[in-house]
């Protein structure tokens, strides 16, 4: 079943997968607004993030901009391939570039983001 991604305001996308685990990525919106990436921490896998606060940082040439966890969790995978390829943020946002996949403590959280439509008018763009 393909679950539709949710979004926080801080521009990260987070999507139910089968197995119950959330991945978590960037927005196609925020990596055009970042540009020229240079550099990206993650978290370990077997960390705790907590909704809202910060996971870990993606630099551009322009700023360090922190990454915020949507909803709370356990780290079960992070995406060791991006920090060497930050270019896949951009061709491939909600594919291969994913940033890392939790098992959430309340999967509930989900329902707090915004969906694809109140994303969309929250940036003032179209469907990406």
């Amino acid at each position: 079943m393909d679950h539709p991604r949710r979004y926080a305001k801080s521009h990260e996308w987070a999507r139910l997968e089968d197995d119950g685990t959330v991945t978590i990525g960037i927005s196609a919106y925020a990596v055009e607004a970042l540009t020229d990436l240079v550099f990206m921490q993650l978290p370990e896998v077997g960390a705790t993030v907590t909704a809202g606060e910060s996971f870990g940082e993606i630099e551009s040439v322009k700023a360090v901009s922190d990454l915020y966890a949507p909803l709370s969790g356990e780290v079960v995978a992070a995406n060791a391939d991006l920090p060497g390829n930050l270019e896949t943020l951009g061709s491939d946002p909600y594919g291969a570039g994913w940033v890392i996949r939790i098992r959430p403590d309340d999967p509930a959280q989900l329902e707090s983001l915004l969906d694809q439509a109140a994303y969309d008018a929250l940036t003032g763009s179209g469907s990406h």
